[in-house]
C-alpha cells in the first residue's frame, strides 16, 4: 500500500474527516505533512500563532495550560484527536500547549488548507463545531466542580 493511501486511510478513520470521498482526502493528505515528536516535544505553544491544526495517527498528547511559572495537564489527546483548530478558527494564539506524551505521528494541516476544507465540506464544519462543543461542556463542567470543591473548603 503506498503512503498516501495509508494517510487516507489514517484520515478515514478521523471522524471529522469519514463522510470525505476518497478523491478529497487524497488532496487533503498531499497538502499534509506527516510528523513524528519524541516524548516531552512540544506540538504547538501557548500564546504562539495558530498556522496549522494537527489530526493525531498514533500516541497520545498531553494539553498543558502555563500558568506563569506552572504548567497543568488538563487534558490527553489520542488517536485520531484533531488539535490546534481553535487558533485557526478563531485567529487568536494557541490556548495551551500540546505536548508529546510519548512517540506521537501526527498529520500537519495548514490554516489555509483546513479553512478551505470547512468551507468545501459543510459535515467537517459541523464536526468542528461538535467538538468544540463537547470540549466548552467538559470545561464548563471541570469549572463547576471546581467552585463547588472550593466552596465546600470555605
Amino acid at each position: 500500500m503506498s503512503a498516501i493511501s495509508d494517510e487516507v486511510d489514517l484520515l478515514r478513520r478521523v471522524p471529522l474527516f469519514s463522510q470525505i470521498d476518497t478523491t478529497k482526502l487524497k488532496l487533503l493528505a498531499l497538502a499534509s505533512e506527516r510528523l513524528r515528536y519524541a516524548p516531552g516535544q512540544n506540538i504547538m505553544r501557548q500564546g504562539d500563532a495558530g498556522d496549522a491544526a494537527f489530526v493525531i495517527i498514533n500516541g497520545t498528547a498531553d494539553v498543558v495550560i502555563e500558568m506563569g511559572d506552572e504548567e497543568q495537564v488538563v487534558a490527553q489527546l489520542g488517536r485520531n484527536d484533531i488539535v490546534g483548530e481553535i487558533a485557526i478558527l478563531c485567529d487568536v494564539p494557541r490556548t495551551a500547549t500540546v505536548r508529546a506524551a510519548g512517540d506521537l505521528d501526527v498529520l500537519k494541516i495548514t490554516k489555509d488548507r483546513f479553512i478551505r476544507l470547512l468551507s468545501d465540506f459543510p459535515a467537517v464544519s459541523v464536526g468542528v463545531m461538535r467538538v468544540l462543543a463537547d470540549r466548552l461542556a467538559r470545561t464548563t463542567q471541570e469549572l463547576y466542580s471546581a467552585q463547588a470543591e472550593l466552596s465546600g473548603r470555605g
